[in-house]
């Protein structure tokens, strides 16, 4: 491995050390019961972070997503509830209204060049304002447990051979998209990873999934939030990864000149992120709305906003644009949401939680900035 290509192993490393230590200190944590917890709990934030990342590709930052989460929940409550529509085409409007506010504050920075950290400012404050609007003087819109909201974080697949089909399929189409990319690598003349390489990552992520799998057999089956989660991911990779969209938004992380001067057209793709990120803030919004069953003033406030972004950041995704993939969300939500529960356990202050996770953090970008000036010195930035 080169200098600078560490990729998520630091990520990886550090959350096996996190689950060692609050294992060895409480053996609760690695119960069946706290991982699907966690797994669960994670979506929330996890969704919105994707959003994140596409964002961070560019090389810019949404500061707005917390309050687009909030706003998006507290449109489909009143949709929903206050309005009587129904509750799919409830979800579908604050989802579409999500999108429609990310592509508005792109418009504002990519066509009347406004920075994107000042629009999405005032996004944060003015969305903020509408969720407490809308919601009403009660502040609060409570949702059917049982209606498809309510679903999204309450599901289970109690069939045990759901959870052992979703980790086959995981794992196959990990290996499978693999080996067909190095063998496009290898017909281009690019540098590829040997086999032995791809055989180590795939039998380690089964065993992972597996693991996963046996677990949630164990407690009340698999998760219908993790299994939207993974569809979003390998969907959104596949679309980063795999397409002429995708390599657009890393050429422009990486020269907005030079992807002028290849013909991209820049104005497009800023606005097009933005819109995505805001459509990711919207649906994380309804699985937080999901976890407790209501739309209340408080939805997409307090660390929410911290917290998705500094999950793509610890998850591997650069600061610096041109560097990352939405998988990073998974990774670092992880950490985040293990860090969290870990603490729980312990009965340990929240302020720690914040130390902790602001020092894990620390240490992402750091490692982040080490790893772009070696690659600068090595002549590959």
């Amino acid at each position: 491995m080169k200098a600078g290509e560490l990729g998520s192993i630091p990520v990886v490393v550090g959350l096996i050390l996190i689950c060692v230590i609050f294992q060895s200190l409480n053996s609760a944590f690695l119960s069946a019961q706290n991982i699907s917890d966690i797994t669960v709990t994670m979506v929330g934030t996890g969704m919105i972070s994707v959003g994140i990342v596409f964002v961070l590709l560019l090389g810019e930052i949404d500061l707005s997503v917390g309050s687009v989460s909030g706003a998006s929940s507290a449109i489909a409550a009143v949709l929903a509830v206050n309005q009587g529509l129904p509750e799919w085409l409830a979800v579908l409007l604050a989802v579409a209204a999500g999108a429609a506010i990310g592509a508005a504050h792109g418009f504002f920075f990519a066509v009347l060049g406004a920075p994107a950290f000042a629009v999405t400012l005032a996004g944060l404050l003015f969305w903020l304002g509408f969720m407490l609007k809308i919601l009403g003087e009660n502040g609060t819109i409570n949702l059917d447990s049982d209606g498809l909201i309510g679903q999204l974080t309450t599901y289970f697949f109690a069939d045990v051979a759901a959870a052992y089909g979703l980790a086959a399929l995981v794992v196959a189409v990990f290996f499978i998209t693999s080996f067909l990319g190095n063998r496009r690598r290898e017909a281009a003349g690019i540098p590829s990873r040997p086999l032995s390489d791809i055989v180590l990552r795939t039998v380690l992520l089964a065993v992972v999934s597996f693991a996963a799998a046996i677990m949630y057999n164990q407690y009340k089956g698999l998760p219908l939030a993790t299994v939207i989660f993974l569809a979003f991911l390998i969907g959104t990779d596949f679309l980063l990864r795999r397409t002429a969209y995708g390599r657009k938004v890393f050429a422009l992380g990486g020269s907005v000149e030079a992807s002028r001067r290849a013909g991209i057209n820049v104005t497009a793709i800023r606005i097009s992120v933005f819109g995505i990120a805001g459509g990711f803030a919207a649906i994380g919004g309804l699985f937080l709305a999901s976890k407790i069953a209501s739309a209340n003033q408080s939805a997409g406030t307090g660390d929410l906003l911290m917290n998705a972004i500094a999950a793509a950041v610890i998850g591997g995704t650069s600061l610096f644009g041109g560097r990352g993939r939405t998988w990073n969300a998974l990774l670092g939500v992880l950490v985040i949401v293990s860090i969290q529960y870990g603490l729980q356990l312990e009965s340990i202050a929240e302020p720690v939680k914040y130390m902790i996770t602001a020092a894990v953090l620390l240490t992402t970008v750091v490692i982040d900035s080490v790893t772009r000036r070696t690659q600068k010195t090595a002549g590959r930035a």
